[in-house]
């Protein structure tokens, strides 16, 4: 597959058309998703709210192209990420998207520099990218550069996090629950680093059950039993 070097000047960034999923437990059909439109600008911050169980996580997973809808597509940065090969939307994934997910995106046996540079090497980009240690910095844990996840704090863990969904300059970040684990201080300063990605021109999403992230966002999208809620 081959895709430009550079993701093209849109002022849609996101857009997922109409997207259905189903699961089939035995005899049961369950929807979690039931025709989900979303369009996300470049410099938006966005927040999917709703109750457990409603979609949220299934709909940034579609979003990622780590699932695939079972109706609708998703186009990021122009390029549809859907109904394509896995080893594609894998490609797509790394040049395009940066996941923030709330089981964690750090390899458990590399150090936080190694992550970042794993995800750097994954991608293959062309194009200047931050330099791992500086990126590292910039999200508060210079001091942790050669630490492994497991002897990181929860607030650190998250940061790292961070640090490798924006390892190559994603065009897309997408966040799962990306304050669940930190306290108030750590999550206003994720908060900062949020709105900064989508003040430099990002188009941000996060999932989220929590009221303080929500409110920082430009747009609160509510989801409930797999369907956005309209006002």
């Amino acid at each position: 597959m081959e895709i430009a070097s550079g993701a093209p000047v849109e002022q849609q960034l996101l857009q997922a058309d109409e997207l259905y999923r189903f699961y089939h437990v035995g005899d049961d059909e369950t929807f979690a998703l039931r025709g989900v439109s979303l369009d996300v600008k470049a410099g938006e911050m966005v927040a999917v709210v709703g109750p457990s169980g409603s979609g949220k996580s299934t709909l940034l997973s579609c979003l990622a192209g780590i699932d695939e809808p079972d109706g609708g597509h998703v186009t990021v940065a122009g390029h549809r990420i859907t109904r394509r090969p896995e080893p594609d939307r894998a490609v797509l994934r790394a040049r395009w998207i940066g996941m923030l997910l709330q089981s964690g995106n750090l390899l458990e046996h590399l150090t936080v520099l190694q992550n970042v540079r794993a995800a750097q090497a994954l991608a293959g980009v062309s194009r200047p990218l931050a330099e791992p240690r500086a990126l590292a910095q910039s999200v508060g844990l210079s001091h942790r550069l050669h630490a492994t996840p497991s002897s990181l704090s929860g607030g650190e863990a998250a940061r790292a996090g961070l640090a490798v969904a924006l390892a190559n300059d994603p065009p897309l970040l997408l966040a799962d629950e990306p304050t669940g684990e930190v306290d108030r201080e750590t999550e206003q300063g994720l908060l900062d680093l949020l709105r900064a990605r989508a003040a430099a021109g990002s188009g941000v999403v996060v999932v989220t059950h929590s009221e303080r992230v929500a409110n920082q966002a430009d747009r609160i999208v509510l989801l409930r039993d797999g369907r956005i809620l309209d006002g």
